[in-house]
């Protein structure tokens, strides 16, 4: 383990040294992300202007599931499109064999190479609507603590997906595409579930777990979600960290090395 740490500190000292010599793109990335987020502020607003409101839940309610869906945005904007949209050129360019040479795990190696700073606004802003909104509604630290560990899961939950998508380039190449649809059917996690008609909340909860990156993490900070969805939350998260795992080797089985 302090092996694999060390590796993360070299690997990240490197990339935000790279990164701010191009200082300007922070201030563009803080704008932009600005801009989103009133945007989606705005349109949340559009539901409750005229005293409107998703099934049990408050503007405040539903601003704290914004404020979680936009630390997602944050988190994959800082460790997963900057990391897992290289497999695709690493692939193309045969670079993944000295990748595969080096004596760490190849998963780890594409998962942490780069991180980008350019989803700090997001975690910054994401964190403000949270304590904005918790402060409205009276919340503790303890109920912000409880949170910290679905949160988690919703964390662990994106990244394997994204990986399990990243992984098929193996055969397919060029798949951005397809991360495209992801990043697509994520946006809804700005909104609670229950915002969505029952067949989209089927989808949403079993085909595509948007439900436990947001509203789940969301329910356990307002103290109403039930250990049945934690468990939840869990049993997934797990589970598809370990499919991401499994998906990967058996992707380099089918793999050609540029020197084969």
């Amino acid at each position: 383990m302090k092996r694999y740490l060390k590796v993360i500190r070299l690997f990240w000292t490197a990339a935000i040294s790279t990164e701010l010599e191009y200082r300007l793109n922070f201030i563009i990335a803080t704008i932009t992300s600005l801009g989103n987020l009133v945007g989606s502020v705005f349109s949340l607003f559009l539901f409750y202007r005229q005293d409107y409101t998703f099934s049990g839940w408050s503007w405040e309610a539903a601003l704290i599931v914004l404020g979680i869906f936009t630390l997602l945005q944050g988190f994959s904007a800082s460790f997963l499109a900057p990391n897992l949209n290289r497999i695709v050129r690493h692939v193309q360019e045969g670079t993944l064999d000295f990748i595969l040479l080096k004596p760490i795990r190849s998963q780890f190696w594409l998962s942490t190479h780069t991180l980008s700073p350019w989803g700090i606004p997001d975690l910054i802003f994401g964190c403000i609507i949270i304590i904005y909104a918790g402060q409205r509604l009276g919340l503790g630290i303890q109920n912000y603590l409880l949170s910290l560990f679905p949160l988690f899961c919703g964390l662990v939950i994106l990244y394997s997906l994204w990986f399990i998508l990243g992984s098929t380039t193996i055969w397919f190449v060029k798949i951005y595409n397809v991360t495209e649809v992801l990043r697509g059917l994520l946006e809804a996690g700005r909104y609670p579930i229950v915002a969505y008609p029952a067949a989209y909340r089927v989808f949403f909860t079993f085909v595509v777990p948007v439900a436990f990156l947001t509203t789940v993490p969301a329910q356990v900070l307002l103290g109403e979600s039930s250990l049945t969805w934690l468990i939840g939350a869990v049993f997934l998260a797990g589970f598809l960290f370990f499919v991401s795992t499994w998906f990967w080797r058996f992707a380099l089985r089918f793999y050609t090395s540029a020197s084969s």
